[in-house]
């Protein structure tokens, strides 16, 4: 996804858009206001035909956003914390710190987003029922949103992952089996053909002249696809992790750099010759913080050969740091969630190595090579 904004925060979770919502954002609302209502209601003056199309669509997407809220709040009750709420082209997602460990969990998180949706198509369907008798705008716009929110809510049934459908599949056999991962597997191999059969429906429907329809079912399609391959990846990561320390994956191959170097020292020396993006700025064994790349690129270039490492750098009260008998599991969540590429491990306030994405993904690329 593109670039990110923050347009609210409920309950304690920041809600987001991204900037590819705002596509498909003036796409609805210029499909109901300039051909769904038009056909459906030709008497209506256009201003009326464009006002009841933006409060549709902003409606709609407020559904989601309570679609996504449920699953979050659901979440937070059984003691997961939640992110963010991101508003995207193909809906909404809620980036929750961490898959759920029980299978009756999964199964509570999943099931109430499409719970949710049906509970506002009911109530869009009432208002319409109540309405359409004396108030035929707002009638319609009640009409479209039961009809769209239950759509919502059959759609995320289909029992493939990740859609809350496949979530609750693998809830279900993963609760029968016990094995998280041949659950996943399963639900997995259904997302997959799931998506398969959209992105088929669509080329069918390009050849039979709705292009547009059909590029967005493919699209579909191939999103779902790559969702549900992802999806079985972590699992297997997190299975690969299991029982795994930190000690196991960091590296002892690490240079630090002493605090009284220049900036320009610093990429002559280290940044241009090694090509590490962070360096552990030390007084002997001693962790005093570490400088960054951006910290290097937060000073301006004719300032380099006067700005000393201590000036820019990240100090040690402030950084995020592991320890060699932290779980790798725990410490991987960790760098996703916060987007850190490496984390110094530490006893005490001595350096006993570094931890860097790249080390974990190697580790994993070793023992798979290995079939372990």
């Amino acid at each position: 996804m593109g670039g990110t904004w923050r347009i609210a925060r409920i309950f304690g979770i920041d809600v987001n858009i991204d900037s590819s919502w705002l596509i498909v954002f003036v796409l609805i609302t210029w499909t109901l206001a300039g051909s769904y209502f038009p056909y459906q209601y030709p008497d209506w003056d256009s201003w009326l035909h464009w006002t009841v199309g933006v409060a549709t669509s902003v409606l709609f997407f407020a559904s989601i956003l309570a679609h996504e809220l449920a699953h979050s709040l659901v979440a937070i009750r059984q003691g997961e914390r939640v992110r963010s709420i991101t508003l995207f082209i193909f809906g909404g997602v809620a980036q929750i710190t961490e898959e759920p460990d029980r299978a009756s969990k999964e199964f509570l998180m999943a099931i109430v987003g499409p719970l949710s949706s049906l509970a506002i198509a009911l109530v869009f369907g009432v208002l319409w029922l109540v309405v359409r008798g004396f108030s035929e705008p707002v009638g319609a716009l009640a009409r479209y949103l039961a009809l769209i929110n239950a759509s919502v809510a059959l759609f995320n049934l289909i029992p493939g992952f990740p859609l809350d459908g496949g979530r609750v599949l693998r809830a279900v056999i993963w609760g029968i089996s016990g094995n998280l991962r041949m659950a996943t597997l399963v639900a997995s191999w259904f997302g997959q053909g799931i998506a398969f059969l959209f992105m088929l429906w669509g080329v069918w429907q390009v050849f039979t002249g709705a292009f547009i329809n059909g590029l967005w079912m493919a699209f579909i399609g191939w999103f779902l696809r790559n969702a549900s391959i992802s999806g079985y990846r972590q699992v297997l990561i997190r299975d690969m992790l299991r029982d795994i320390r930190v000690e196991d994956l960091m590296s002892h191959d690490f240079e630090t750099v002493s605090p009284a170097l220049t900036i320009q020292q610093i990429v002559d020396d280290y940044v241009l010759r090694r090509r590490d993006h962070a360096y552990p700025v030390a007084d002997g064994d001693r962790l005093q913080g570490i400088i960054c790349l951006h910290d290097v690129k937060a000073v301006p270039r004719q300032r380099w050969a006067s700005t000393l490492v201590r000036e820019v750098m990240t100090p040690w009260e402030k950084l995020a740091t592991v320890s060699a008998e932290d779980d790798g599991n725990t410490v991987l969540t960790y760098m996703n969630t916060h987007d850190v590429g490496q984390l110094p491990v530490v006893e005490g306030n001595r350096l006993a190595g570094m931890l860097r994405r790249s080390d974990i993904i190697r580790f994993m690329q070793v023992r798979s090579e290995l079939g372990i």
